[in-house]
C-alpha cells in the first residue's frame, strides 16, 4: 500500500523520490512534488483550499503538464461535497469525465449513505473512503472497499494517522491511504511511519476503529 504526504522537509521529500512514499497535493498546497514521485490531487474541498470549480481544474490541468503528463499521476478527486452523498454525487458527476479526458484515473469521494444507490460505479476509477471516521473504518465501507475490487477499482482512504488506521486501511484492501502525519513532526515520525508500512503485508491485519 501506498501511502501519500505532502512534502514535509527535506527527508520526506528525498523518501519520496525513491517511490517509497507518494504525494497528495491540492490547489492550496503550493508545494512541488519530488522528482520521480508519484502523486494525486485532492480538490480541496475539505478544508480551506477550494478555489472554486473552473479554477481547481485549471490548476489540476496545470499539473499534470508541469509533472510529466498523466504517467506519474495516480488519480484526481471529483469535487465533492464532505458528509453529503446526494450533493457529492451531483457535483462529481459532471467532471468525472473530465479528469479522465486529462488521461487519468477519477476518484469519487464515497460519503456516508452513498451505499444506498449514489456511487456511479461506471464513472469512476478509484473509490475514496471519505466521510465520517466512524463510516469510513465500519463494514459499510468495508462491504464497499471489497465491491470496488471485485469491479477491478483501486481504493483510497483518506485521513489515515496512526499505525491502527493503516493496518484498518490494508484489510479494506487499499491500494493507498493519506494522512497529515507527516506535516507534523516529520523527523520523528517518518522513520515511524516507513515502520508501519514496513509491517504491511508480514503482520496479520486486525479489522479495528481505534484511531
Amino acid at each position: 500500500m501506498l501511502y501519500l504526504a505532502t512534502p514535509s522537509g527535506p527527508e520526506v521529500r528525498a523518501v519520496m523520490s525513491t517511490g517509497l512514499l507518494g504525494c497528495m497535493t491540492t490547489p492550496a498546497q503550493g508545494n512541488r512534488i519530488p522528482d520521480g514521485c508519484q502523486w494525486a490531487a485532492d480538490n480541496g474541498k475539505f478544508g480551506k483550499g477550494w478555489p472554486g470549480a473552473e479554477a481547481w481544474f485549471s490548476w489540476l490541468t496545470r499539473q499534470v503538464e508541469r509533472y510529466g503528463g498523466p504517467e506519474r499521476c495516480l488519480w484526481a478527486v471529483a469535487p465533492d461535497v464532505p458528509f453529503d452523498p446526494v450533493g457529492t454525487l451531483a457535483e462529481s458527476r459532471p467532471w468525472l469525465p473530465r479528469i479522465r479526458e486529462l488521461g487519468i484515473p477519477a476518484a469519487f469521494a464515497a460519503q456516508d449513505g452513498c451505499e444506498n444507490g449514489l456511487l456511479p460505479w461506471e464513472g469512476f476509477d478509484v473509490l475514496f473512503l471519505a466521510g465520517s471516521t466512524e463510516w469510513k473504518i465500519g463494514p459499510v465501507a468495508e462491504r464497499l472497499a471489497r465491491e470496488a475490487t471485485r469491479r477491478g477499482k483501486d481504493v483510497h482512504m483518506g485521513r489515515v494517522n496512526s499505525r491502527q488506521r493503516l493496518r484498518t486501511a490494508e484489510w479494506f484492501g487499499c491500494a493507498s491511504a493519506d494522512g497529515t502525519y507527516l506535516a507534523f513532526g516529520p523527523e520523528k515520525n517518518l522513520g515511524r511511519l516507513c515502520g508501519w508500512l514496513g509491517e504491511m503485508g508480514h503482520q496479520p491485519s486486525l479489522f479495528g476503529g481505534a484511531p
